[in-house]
């Protein structure tokens, strides 16, 4: 088993979330995000994830297709190489080990 680093960052404004993704956006391995009712409306946050290099895993701790129908589209999945959602806390550590399991991948090719 590798050793993993997490770093974590929450906040409520957009402007700080794009700055970190910016700040750490070439050097990490990957970039969990919970961007909340911003999934749904942040074409901002969505350039920021286009704009790096780090594969990022859009989370959510609830299943967004059982609850309201504006919740259904999200404005940043395009920008991440993969969702998780449903499976409350644990849809974070799901996130991490699709990014650990997609980067062991591309180093054994």
């Amino acid at each position: 088993s590798s050793k993993v680093r997490i770093d974590y960052f929450q906040s409520n404004l957009e402007g700080e979330i794009i700055n970190k993704i910016q700040e750490i956006g070439f050097d990490r391995d990957g970039i969990v995000i919970n961007a909340g009712a911003y999934t749904h409306t942040s074409i901002a946050i969505l350039d920021a994830l286009r704009s790096v290099s780090t594969p990022t895993v859009e989370v959510h701790i609830s299943n967004v297709y059982q609850r309201e129908e504006f919740r259904r589209r999200s404005i940043i999945s395009p920008g991440c190489v993969g969702f998780v959602g449903g499976f409350g806390l644990d849809s974070y550590r799901l996130a991490i080990e699709a990014l650990i399991d997609n980067a062991d991948r591309d180093k054994a090719e």
